[in-house]
C-alpha cells in the first residue's frame, strides 16, 4: 500500500471511530419533560472511549448538589465555524455563588455541527480574581464517565464525574477544556462580563497561566458548575433577558443583580438572620424574549425554560424578569395578553416540578431609540396585570423601585447607565435588594 493510500485508510479509521463513539454517547431526551425540541435536553451521561477504566466511586461526602454557577448557552460562536478552537485550550474564569467539597461542570456542544472531542478538562480554584493562575494545589483533572476524553454529539451535552475539591464560595474558579479539533461553531455565552482566557496547545493542567495569553470576553463550551454542598438548601435560578445578564454592569466585578442577591443571601445567613440558603445561577441571555426565538437573544423564554430552569439540580425558586423584549425588539405591536400568556406558561413548567416562581414588573425605557408611547402603554398594560397576581407566585415590583419618580416612563437617573434601558451598578444593587428573602421561601400553590 501507498504512504497517501495508507494515511487514508488511517484518516477512515479514526473517522469512523469518531462517528461511533458518537453515536454511542447519543441520549435520548428524557420522555418524561415536559417539553421537546432541540433546545429542550435532558442531561446526558459523559462518554469515555474503548478500555477506559471505570468511573471511579463518588466522593465520600455530606449535602447535596447545587448550582454555584451558571449560563446559558447562546448559539454558535461568529467565525468559529470551520476551525473551531481545534488545538486550543480554553480557561473560563466563572464566580461561585456558595461552596461545597465537590465540584462537576456541564459542557455543550448544543450549537456545534460536529462532535467535540475534549481530550483535556482541568478545574482549579483561581489565585485571584480575573487571573488564570490557579491557586496552590487546588488543580483536579476531570473525567467523564471515568475517562479523561470525551465525545460530545452536535446539539448535546454532558456532565463530568465529581471530583473531590474545597471549592470556595464568593470565589473565581478555572475551568480550562482542550479541544485537538473543531466541533463546528462554538457554543459560547457572549455577554460574560468576565475575562477568561485562552491557550496555544494543551495547557489544561498549567497552573501559572503563563501560556494564557488570548483573552476572551465569552464563555465557551461551559455552561454550569454545580458543587455538593452543605451551605445551601437549593438552587435560585435567575431567568431573564440582558437586564440578568448584567451587560451594563462593571465587568469582573461580579455586580449583576442575581451577584446582589446571591451576597445579600450569604451574608444573612452568616449573621444568623432568617434567610433561605440557596445558590444563585444565572439564565440571563441578551435579547431574550418570552415568546420569539432571535439570532441574537437565543431561544425564547419557552423554548429555553427546560434547559436553563428545570434542568439544574434541586431548583427551589425561580425569579423571572422577562417580556421588555418582546416590547422593544418586535416591528408591530406586542400583544400583551400573548406575553402574559407565555409568562403563565413558564409558571405552570415550575409548579409541576413544585418551583416556586417569583416575577418581576418590567421596569420604564423612555429616552431609549426604542420607546414610543404605544410600546409604553403595553408595557403598563401588562405590569397591571402582574400587580393583580394572577400571574406569578409573587412579585417584586422592580418598575416602582427604579422609576423616576418625577416621570415614571424613565428610569431614575441615579440607577440609569445611560441608554435609559440597563441599570448602572447601583441600579442592580437596586434591583436585588427590592427581592425579599421571604419571597423566596415556601412551596408554590397548588393553583394560582
Amino acid at each position: 500500500m501507498t504512504a497517501k493510500r495508507h494515511g487514508y485508510a488511517l484518516l477512515s479509521a479514526i473517522t469512523a471511530m469518531i462517528v461511533a463513539l458518537s453515536a454511542a454517547i447519543f441520549v435520548a431526551v428524557d420522555a418524561s419533560a415536559g417539553d421537546s425540541g432541540p433546545h429542550a435536553l435532558a442531561a446526558p451521561r459523559a462518554a469515555h472511549l474503548p478500555g477506559a477504566p471505570a468511573a471511579p466511586a463518588a466522593p465520600s461526602s455530606t449535602g447535596v448538589w447545587i448550582g454555584t454557577w451558571a449560563a446559558a448557552p447562546v448559539g454558535g460562536e461568529p467565525r468559529t465555524g470551520t476551525d473551531g478552537l481545534a488545538g486550543r485550550t480554553v480557561r473560563n474564569v466563572v464566580h461561585t455563588s456558595v461552596g461545597g467539597t465537590s465540584a462537576r461542570v456541564t459542557l455543550s456542544n448544543l450549537y456545534g455541527t460536529r462532535p467535540l472531542i475534549v481530550t483535556a478538562a482541568t478545574l482549579a480554584v483561581a489565585a485571584g480574581d480575573d487571573s488564570p493562575v490557579a491557586a496552590p494545589d487546588t488543580l483536579r483533572r476531570l473525567t467523564f464517565g471515568g475517562a479523561t476524553t470525551v465525545v460530545v454529539p452536535p446539539g448535546e451535552q454532558t456532565v463530568s464525574d465529581a471530583v473531590p475539591l474545597a471549592v470556595p464560595r464568593d470565589a473565581d474558579v478555572l475551568v480550562s477544556t482542550y479541544t485537538p479539533t473543531s466541533s463546528g461553531p462554538v457554543t459560547f455565552h457572549p455577554r460574560a462580563r468576565q475575562t477568561s482566557y485562552v491557550a496555544d496547545g494543551e495547557h489544561t493542567e498549567d497552573v501559572t497561566g503563563t501560556p494564557y495569553t488570548g483573552q476572551s470576553a465569552y464563555w465557551r463550551y461551559l455552561t454550569a458548575l454545580d458543587v455538593l454542598s452543605d451551605e445551601a438548601d437549593g438552587t435560585l435560578v435567575a431567568f431573564g433577558d440582558s437586564l440578568t445578564d448584567g451587560v451594563t454592569s462593571t465587568p469582573g466585578a461580579n455586580r449583576r443583580w442575581p451577584d446582589v442577591l446571591s451576597d445579600r443571601l450569604r451574608t444573612a445567613v452568616a449573621s444568623g438572620r432568617d434567610a433561605p440558603r440557596y445558590g444563585v445561577v444565572n439564565a440571563g441571555i441578551s435579547g431574550n424574549q418570552v415568546l420569539k426565538d432571535s439570532r441574537s437573544g437565543g431561544p425564547s423564554g419557552l423554548e429555553r425554560f427546560e434547559r436553563d430552569v428545570l434542568g439544574r439540580p434541586d431548583v427551589k425558586v425561580v425569579v423571572i424578569d422577562l417580556g421588555i423584549n418582546d416590547i422593544l425588539r418586535n416591528r408591530t405591536l406586542a400583544d400583551p395578553d400573548a406575553v402574559l400568556a407565555g409568562l403563565r406558561t413558564l409558571v405552570d413548567r415550575a409548579h409541576a416540578h413544585g418551583i416556586k416562581v417569583v416575577g418581576t414588573t418590567l421596569m420604564p425605557f423612555r429616552g431609549h431609540r426604542g420607546y414610543t408611547a404605544a410600546r409604553e402603554s403595553v408595557r403598563r398594560q401588562i405590569n397591571e396585570e402582574l400587580r393583580s397576581g394572577t400571574v406569578f407566585d409573587d412579585l417584586a415590583d422592580l418598575d416602582k423601585a427604579l422609576r423616576d419618580p418625577y416621570d415614571p416612563r424613565r428610569l431614575h437617573p441615579d440607577h440609569d447607565s445611560g441608554d435609559h434601558l440597563h441599570p448602572n451598578d447601583r441600579g442592580y444593587r437596586k434591583m436585588a435588594e427590592t427581592i425579599r428573602f421571604g419571597q423566596l421561601e415556601g412551596a408554590p400553590p397548588a393553583s394560582l
